[in-house]
C-alpha cells in the first residue's frame, strides 16, 4: 500500500470531548450501538469476551437480546471501507491496532509527565489543552464510570506535576494554566490550589495568593465543613493578615461581667407579686383612713 493509500485509509477514533471516527480525515457516521461498541473496545485494548461485552453494553436486556444487539453493532462497525476495525479472535473481540485512539497516546503523555518527564514549552501548551478534555462527556453508560474516573485521576496528577515543573522553570503563565485546569477538574482537591498560591507568591502577587487561600477556605468549609491543611496555611505564614486571623481564632472568648450601677431586672413573677402587694397596701390604707363605725 502506497503512502497516499495509507493516508486515505487511516482510521482515527476520538473519545475525548466527543466521539468521532474519521477515515482519511473524513468523518464516518455510525449508529449509536456501533459507537458504544467501538468505544468500549478502545478502552480495553487487550480484548474482551463476547458475552461480557454484550452484558456490559446492554445490561438491562435479556442475554439473547443483548447478544443480538452485539451482532448488529458488529455488522455496522466492524469494517470501514476495506479496513477491518474489530478483530474477532474466537470468542474475544479486540479493536484493530490500525485504529489510532486519541485517549491512548494522550494517556501515554500523561504517564510520562507523572514519571518525571518534562516536555518542551510548546509541548506543555499542547498537553494542557489535551488534559482538559473529558472522556465521552454526556454518555451515561455505567461501564464508562470507572474509565472516566481513571482518566480524571491521571490527568489531575499530570497537570499538577506539569504545573510544578513549569513553576520551577519560572514559566509562570503556563504553570498557572496547568494548575487552574486541575482545579477545574476537581475543585475540592487541595494540591492544585496550593500550586496556584505558590505561583502567585513567586510572582510577588501576595494579594492574589491570599485571595485564592480565602476562596478555597470558604469553599471547603461550606461544602465539607473542613479547613485547609497546615501545608496550605504554611505557604502564607508570616503575612500580617494571616497573623491577625490566627490571633483572632486563638484568643480566648471574652466574658461579660455584671454592669455596675444598674438595678437587677425583675422577673414576671416578681413584678406580679409587687403589684399585688401595692394594691393590698393601698386598700388597707384606705380602710384605715375611712370613718369608723361601731359594730
Amino acid at each position: 500500500m502506497s503512502e497516499n493509500e495509507a493516508a486515505a485509509n487511516k482510521l482515527s477514533l476520538e473519545l475525548l470531548s466527543a466521539f468521532e471516527l474519521t477515515c482519511g480525515g473524513n468523518t464516518v457516521p455510525l449508529p449509536l450501538g456501533a459507537q458504544r461498541l467501538l468505544a468500549y473496545l478502545a478502552l480495553r485494548p487487550e480484548g474482551v469476551h463476547r458475552g461480557a461485552t454484550a452484558q456490559q453494553l446492554w445490561p438491562d436486556h435479556p442475554c439473547h437480546r443483548a447478544a443480538a444487539n452485539l451482532r448488529s453493532a458488529l455488522c455496522q462497525g466492524r469494517r470501514v471501507g476495506c479496513v477491518t476495525m474489530i478483530d474477532c479472535i474466537g470468542q474475544r473481540l479486540r479493536l484493530s491496532p490500525v485504529v489510532h485512539v486519541d485517549l491512548l497516546w494522550i494517556r501515554d503523555s500523561a504517564r510520562r509527565i507523572i514519571d518525571g518527564f518534562a516536555p518542551s514549552p510548546a509541548d506543555s501548551e499542547a498537553c494542557i489543552e489535551q488534559f482538559t478534555r473529558e472522556l465521552l462527556p454526556g454518555w451515561t453508560d455505567e461501564w464508562l464510570h470507572a474509565d472516566r474516573e481513571n482518566w480524571d485521576q491521571m490527568r489531575l496528577y499530570a497537570l499538577e506535576g506539569l504545573a510544578q515543573r513549569l513553576l520551577t522553570a519560572q514559566q509562570y503563565l503556563s504553570a498557572l494554566r496547568a494548575a487552574l485546569a486541575a482545579t477545574a477538574i476537581d475543585p475540592i482537591r487541595e494540591t492544585a490550589h496550593r500550586t496556584v498560591i505558590e505561583i502567585h507568591l513567586a510572582e510577588g502577587n501576595i494579594a492574589n495568593a491570599v485571595r485564592c487561600y480565602q476562596h478555597y477556605k470558604a469553599y471547603v468549609q461550606h461544602e465539607l465543613d473542613v479547613s485547609p491543611s497546615p501545608q496550605m496555611a504554611a505557604l502564607l505564614k508570616g503575612l500580617p493578615c494571616m497573623e491577625r486571623e490566627r490571633q483572632r481564632h486563638s484568643a480566648p472568648p471574652k466574658t461579660v461581667g455584671p454592669v455596675l450601677g444598674r438595678r437587677p431586672r425583675k422577673t414576671v413573677g416578681s413584678r406580679s407579686r409587687d403589684a399585688a402587694a401595692t394594691l393590698s397596701e393601698r386598700y388597707g390604707q384606705r380602710w384605715n383612713d375611712g370613718p369608723k363605725r361601731d359594730l
